[in-house]
């Protein structure tokens, strides 16, 4: 059998690691949202982000923008551990898992720190010499750079929805998992694709495709922390060679 025990503490690690990764970078994620309703949209809901009411959100906008870089990329950690427990007993879906989750992630990445194209938009706004027509141009400057922003994030919500969909298909021929965790994975990858298909059309429902990775991320990250410690996991190591050879013995 390809799916055996195994006493390998370097997989082992690799596993709670992995699924501590993703736990932690769901609850921070968590934490953004938390400091962007209290104080990025809390204090002026209405020009929370316009180039208006910048200057006045700009560090809660940072603090955010860091935060949310580091929840990618405890989240690149997790889904690579994950294609690491899966591979042996799906390799087909869990490669093209890990493929087009690192592709999501790249692409949220890429937006993941806005204020670097924004912050000097904003500073050339609020200048003492710009006039009206400076400013102007410069709001619609501000809002062409906003509409690239948000092309990155849906294409990146796109793109995450799918891994979910492969992970869970991987996760229905892996005995440690089973049908339970993955039609759960199904089920999130499919809300969060039709939220992404919906946000391309113009609906605001990017929220749902957030929701369904955050709730992925901390169910299957303790799973993976459960697996660590168990005495029966997926074993890495063993290639379908080897577990015939020892079969075959």
């Amino acid at each position: 059998m390809i799916n055996q025990a195994f006493s390998d503490p370097a997989e082992q690690r690799v596993s709670r690691w992995g699924g501590l990764a993703g736990i932690a970078g769901g609850l921070l994620l968590v934490a953004v949202f938390a400091i962007v309703a209290v104080f990025v949209v809390a204090p002026a809901p209405e020009i929370a982000y316009t180039i208006i009411g910048f200057r006045d959100v700009q560090v809660a906008h940072m603090v955010e923008e860091v935060l949310y870089l580091g929840v990618l990329a405890l989240w690149a950690v997790h889904f690579v551990a994950l294609d690491r427990v899966l591979r042996t007993s799906s390799l087909a879906p869990a490669l093209f898992a890990k493929t087009v989750s690192v592709m999501g992630l790249v692409m949220l990445a890429a937006g993941a720190l806005p204020q670097v194209a924004k912050a000097p938009i904003a500073s050339l706004y609020h200048a003492p010499g710009a006039t009206p027509q400076d400013q102007a141009t410069l709001a619609l400057l501000w809002q062409a750079t906003t509409g690239m922003l948000d092309a990155l994030l849906v294409t990146g919500l796109l793109l995450l929805p799918l891994a979910l969909l492969m992970f869970g298909a991987a996760m229905l021929r892996t005995p440690t998992f089973g049908k339970r965790y993955g039609w759960f994975s199904v089920t999130l990858g499919m809300a969060g694709t039709a939220s992404a298909v919906a946000a391309v059309g113009g609906a605001d429902l990017a929220v749902v495709g957030i929701l369904a990775l955050i709730v992925f991320h901390l169910v299957v990250g303790w799973k993976l922390v459960r697996l660590s410690g168990a005495r029966s996991l997926p074993s890495v190591a063993a290639t379908p060679v080897d577990a015939t050879m020892q079969v075959t013995a």
